[in-house]
């Protein structure tokens, strides 16, 4: 499929380098509203066409966009995409809002089209190797789950942090994709919330000078500790009562420093070590009831992906003749994440547990010995 890139200059030679891997992705154009840092990147890529928006648009070859914008605009064009008859393969999260997030959805079910979003990390081998384990049985029946991302935020490294900050950001919007899209892969969707969040701090300081720099004004919580109630598992745990897992998560700005997990997973036969879900790799690590030492378990699928795997997925969805296949990194899945971050902000705003409205299937995991590059 040919594909065209709205380049985002932290994270575009990312999708660049992973759609590489892929032989069904064919990369042609890139656009950006400045049009000399669009032929940059494209002459950096070796990437045929720099173009506007609006032209990468109405290219009739071009069957898929990859939305790299910030946050707030991921609606914005992913719907224009939409509406020029793109599928679209977005950058996290879906949209800043749940009521844009479903007109993003409703507007590609119209139009025939499909939704993706970031992360596809889930889909390296170090996440896939951690499904394959719980699907397996290799822990018994999944009964708790920890997440903990714990970091200073991005203001002392980062070139333009100020979005970090405002609405659509904050640790639970930047990061907080990266672990939920880990927990529904796991465990299967969500069912409710709760939580507490607040702003520790009034400002930031952008830049390694923490006396001098400019100041950031904080708009959102920037640390939040909830808990999640995954629905139960299959028909036959249902039918014996058992319920499903109950997950803690913490995403924090306000951390200097931790000796935390990343993610565990409890089961009723064994404790699981899941790697950063930021990463395609990662040491996976495993106890079982009877053993006394953990041990580190060989990835069973490949580490050698990266970003771009999920547009790759979509494009084998959309090639499929019988038009069954379903893309893992899903417009449904997104949302689900989406309305899970909200419902951790509306837990702590409101007191409650909050009902999870969305669903969402679990996506499929990924076979065993996929060729390079290939994805059946």
């Amino acid at each position: 499929d040919k594909i065209g890139i709205i380049v985002n200059f932290k994270i575009h030679g990312h999708y660049v380098l992973g759609k590489l891997s892929f032989e069904i992705l064919d990369l042609v154009s890139c656009a950006d509203i400045n049009m000399p840092k669009a032929r940059d990147r494209a002459h950096e890529y070796d990437i045929p066409r720099a173009c506007t928006f609006d032209d990468l648009l109405a290219d009739p070859e071009i069957q898929i966009v990859i939305n790299l914008t910030v946050p707030k605009a991921h609606a914005e064009v992913s719907l224009a995409a939409i509406a020029a008859g793109k599928s679209v393969q977005s950058e996290k999260p879906l949209a800043v809002t749940r009521e844009d997030g479903r007109k993003v959805l409703a507007a590609a079910k119209e139009r025939g089209v499909l939704v993706g979003c970031a992360p596809d990390t889930f889909l390296g081998g170090g996440q896939q190797t951690c499904r394959k384990l719980i699907d397996d049985g290799a822990i018994g029946r999944p009964v708790a789950a920890v997440a903990f991302m714990a970091g200073h935020g991005p203001e002392r490294w980062h070139p333009n942090p100020d979005f970090f900050y405002q609405v659509g950001g904050g640790p639970m919007f930047d990061m907080g994709p990266y672990y939920l899209t880990a927990l529904v892969n796991l465990l299967g969707p969500a069912r409710r919330v709760t939580a507490s969040a607040q702003r520790s701090f009034a400002e930031r300081v952008a830049g390694p000078d923490r006396v001098n720099g400019r100041r950031i004004p904080v708009e959102i919580p920037t640390h939040i500790a909830g808990v999640i109630d995954f629905a139960a598992g299959d028909a036959a745990g249902i039918a014996a009562g058992n319920p499903g897992p109950v997950a803690t998560l913490i995403t924090s700005f306000d951390v200097w420093a931790a000796n935390l997990p990343r993610i565990e997973i409890y089961g009723s036969e064994g404790s699981l070590s899941v790697p950063d879900p930021n990463t395609f790799g990662g040491a996976v690590m495993l106890r079982t009831a009877d053993e006394v030492e953990w041990r580190e378990i060989p990835h069973t699928h490949s580490t050698e992906v990266g970003r771009g795997i999920g547009v790759a997925d979509m494009a084998y969805a959309l090639t499929d003749p019988g038009g069954t296949r379903r893309h893992r990194t899903s417009g449904a899945l997104a949302y689900h994440v989406l309305d899970l971050m909200h419902a951790f902000h509306d837990a702590s705003r409101e007191g409650r547990h909050i009902t999870i409205e969305s669903v969402c299937e679990r996506p499929a995991a990924l076979p065993v010995g996929l060729e390079a590059g290939r994805l059946d």
